[in-house]
Parts: C-alpha cells; sequence; structure tokens
C-alpha cells in the first residue's frame, strides 16, 4: 500500500477559493476520513489527491513520489463512489474485471482475482447475475469488487454510501471497516455523516470552509474539539454553548459563569478578559437540587435506554442525556451541574479552544 502526503494543497475556482492551504499525511494502511459539510472541500481534497483535479498550488506525494502534476491513471489509485457507476449490460464478473481486462490482464488470473474479491465481499453467488436487478447494497460491493481487484496503492471513497438507507449504511459501515482490517489498506474516504466517520475511521480531518479545523483521532475530537465550529458538528445532539464574560489564567481551575463558580480542567494557557464560551456534551449534564445554575424543563425525548431534555436557563438553552427512568416533568425547575473533567472552553470571537488538561489526557492517556 502506500503513504499520503499533501502538502500546502491549494485550489481555487475563480475568485472562490475551494481548499485553502491544506498540510497532512495519510499513513500506510490508515484509514483516514475527511469530514464535513456540504461545499467545505472535502471532494475537492480527495479529487486532487486521485488526480481528477489540478491543485492551484501545493504538493501531492504517493510514496515520496511528487505526482502533483500525474494523471489519475498514472497514481494507481482506485476511487469508489456514491453512484456505483456499474456497466448496467454487464453482469457482475464482468464489471468486477472489467479493469483488469482494460490492461489485458491473463484471462486465469483475473478469474481467480475476481473470485478472490467476490470471496472478501461474500458476493460469489452473484457473479454470474445481472447488476440492473441488485440491492443497492449488492451493487456498492460490485463496486468495490472493481477496485480491489486492481490491487491499487490506495483507494478513494467518495461518499460511498450516500445512496444507500439509513439500515444498509449502518451495515456497510461495519462491512467497509472489516475489509479495511483485512486488506490493509490505504483509504481516503469523504463523507458528511459523522457516525460513519467516528465509526470507520482511524484518523479525521473536519473541514470547513475549505480549512481544516481540527486532525486527530475520532475519540480525540469528540472529547476535546478544536473549535466550536467541530463542537457543534460532531455528535448527536451536539455540544451545549453557555456563553459568559471572563478570563482564563494558565492553571485555573474554576470559572465564573451564569451566577455561579463553575469547575474546569486545568487551563494551559491565558486567555485576556473577553466574551467566552463555556461547552458541554449533553451527557455531561447533571441534574442537582444544590445547583446555583437553574433552568426549566422545556422537553424531552424518550431514546429508550436514555432521554434527550431540554433545559432553558437564563443565558443557554442546554441539552441533557439522562437515563429513561428519570421523571421528568415539563415546566419543572432544576439545577444544573456538569461534570468538571469534561468541559471545554472557547474564545466567542474566534471560535477557538483554550487549551486545558483535558487535551492532553485525550492526546496522550
Amino acid at each position: 500500500m502506500a503513504q499520503i502526503r499533501v502538502e500546502r494543497l491549494q485550489k481555487s475556482f475563480g475568485d472562490f477559493a475551494a481548499v485553502k492551504g491544506s498540510t497532512f499525511a495519510v499513513r500506510d494502511g490508515e484509514f483516514f476520513c475527511l469530514l464535513g459539510p456540504s461545499g467545505c472541500g472535502k471532494t475537492t481534497t480527495l479529487r486532487m489527491i486521485a488526480g481528477l483535479e489540478l491543485p492551484t498550488s501545493g504538493a501531492i506525494l504517493l510514496d515520496g513520489e511528487d505526482v502533483t502534476l500525474k494523471r489519475a491513471s498514472e497514481r494507481d489509485i482506485a476511487m469508489v463512489f456514491q453512484l456505483f457507476a456499474l456497466y448496467p449490460h454487464m453482469n457482475v464478473r464482468r464489471n468486477i474485471s472489467y479493469p483488469l481486462l482494460n490492461i489485458g490482464t491473463p484471462k486465469a488470473l483475473i478469474k481467480s482475482k475476481v473470485e478472490e474479491a467476490a470471496r472478501i465481499l461474500r458476493i460469489e453467488h452473484l457473479l454470474d447475475k445481472s447488476v440492473s436487478g441488485l440491492s443497492g447494497g449488492d451493487r456498492q460491493r460490485v463496486a468495490l469488487g472493481r477496485a480491489i481487484v486492481r490491487e491499487p496503492k490506495a483507494f478513494m471513497m467518495d461518499e460511498p454510501l450516500g445512496a444507500l438507507d439509513a439500515e444498509f449504511r449502518h451495515v456497510m459501515c461495519g462491512e467497509l471497516r472489516a475489509l479495511h482490517n483485512r486488506l490493509k489498506a490505504t483509504t481516503v474516504y469523504v463523507t458528511h455523516d459523522q457516525l460513519e466517520a467516528m465509526a470507520m475511521a482511524d484518523t479525521i480531518a473536519i473541514m470547513n470552509h475549505g480549512i481544516i479545523e481540527q486532525l486527530a483521532p475520532p475519540q480525540e475530537i469528540y472529547d476535546t474539539p478544536a473549535s466550536m465550529f467541530v463542537a457543534d458538528f460532531i455528535g448527536s445532539p451536539p455540544m451545549n454553548f453557555l456563553p459568559f464574560r471572563g478570563s482564563v489564567r494558565s492553571g485555573a481551575t474554576t470559572i465564573f459563569a451564569a451566577g455561579t463558580r463553575i469547575a474546569i480542567p486545568a487551563a494551559r494557557e491565558d486567555c485576556a478578559e473577553g466574551e467566552l464560551i463555556l461547552g458541554v456534551r449533553p451527557e455531561h449534564v447533571l441534574f442537582s437540587d444544590a445547583s446555583k445554575l437553574k433552568g426549566e424543563v422545556y422537553g424531552t425525548e424518550y431514546l429508550g435506554t436514555t432521554q434527550i431534555v431540554t433545559v432553558k436557563s437564563e443565558k443557554a438553552t442546554l441539552k441533557a442525556r439522562l437515563p429513561a427512568d428519570i421523571a421528568i416533568r415539563i415546566g419543572e425547575i432544576v439545577g444544573l451541574d456538569f461534570k468538571p473533567q469534561k468541559l471545554s472552553v472557547f474564545e466567542a470571537a474566534s471560535g477557538r479552544a483554550i487549551r486545558t488538561a483535558l487535551h492532553e489526557v485525550s492526546r496522550h492517556g
């Protein structure tokens, strides 16, 4: 397989900058995910790595070789798209074997490679069937099979599960990750679906308006978001934001917000007096009669083992994830408390996270 390195990659379409100086590396055998909302630059980045778009500036290295200006056909990279791009007049076997037929691979080798790919994907029984009669999940397996038989240096996958319904996407997430573990294939995967990224990726690059906001393993991104954008984009429900005015000094373990003192992970940098934001995940919101921070229960959402409770306080509307067996009444006044070692603090103007001990635990612990 291959290592991929992207250096100061830039892509502009006229006056619009789709990708703004991205730099990152994909390790050999890594499942690397580009995640973000529509229009953030993730697919453009993927297409530049694959050779389907030329960058405005920057460099792309494949196993140390500069391939920035090479054609897609010269990069030994296989693409899998959201739309399966199968040949409807060919059966499954012919669709999978097409890349090998194109380069004149001997028939005996084609047969063994196609059957091996079909065995890996558990579609041996479909080899002689027409692709037009297959389910969406099976068509995606055929598209994956066509990529696998090439034995490329790397796989590029652009929203490959986007055309499937929710149930199939969940199943295919598990199958794709299992396939990756089996093949040890370097994979760059584009999606706007955080659940896909969190379930499959070794490393996630979260993009926003052409910029990589955070590059880290899934747990680090969830526990210690680098910005308010990341905190809001990742998590369902997303992180709660509680505005306050104050300052933070290196070593500080409390802040004064919403009329009460709140414990936070020890700050690792100074932040001057100004508008700040306290961030807390719904599962880290607690109900406490002793808390000075009060709110009114506005709504509940039953989720089986848990419930999402919406509480309106004077400063913000917060969501709490609580056990389903806790009795909650609409209109009830409750005290709100937070798990102190799970909180984030952001600068309101820049959206940047203030570094705390939690970041160091997440990165190294």
